[in-house]
This record gives C-alpha cells, sequence and structure tokens, in this order.
C-alpha cells in the first residue's frame, strides 16, 4: 500500500508540473514536471509516515 501511495502522488504531481508548465514550451514543462515529481516524493513519504505507518 505505501508503494501504491507514492506512485501515485508522484504521478499526480509530476502531472500537475507538467500542466503547469506546458504553455511556456517542452523543456519547461519537463523541468517543472521532475520538480512536481521530487515534490510528489516527499509528499508521498510524508503520508506514508503520517496515515500508513503501522
Amino acid at each position: 500500500m505505501k508503494k501504491i501511495c507514492l506512485f501515485i502522488s508522484i504521478s499526480l504531481c509530476s502531472w500537475l508540473g507538467w500542466e503547469a508548465g506546458a504553455s511556456w514550451g517542452i523543456m519547461t514543462a519537463y523541468w517543472i514536471s521532475f520538480v512536481g515529481s521530487l515534490l510528489g516524493v516527499i509528499l508521498g513519504v510524508l503520508i506514508n509516515r503520517k496515515f500508513l505507518d503501522y
């Protein structure tokens, strides 16, 4: 369950980053998506620690 939560948070934040940067070009979208992925990892780990830690 922890890996699924991490996968979903990374995918969602990456997609949001791509949508945010797509209007400025493909490389900007790529880099903002990359930053979104990193934030997704942090968010996923925090969710795992707070809600899914047994």
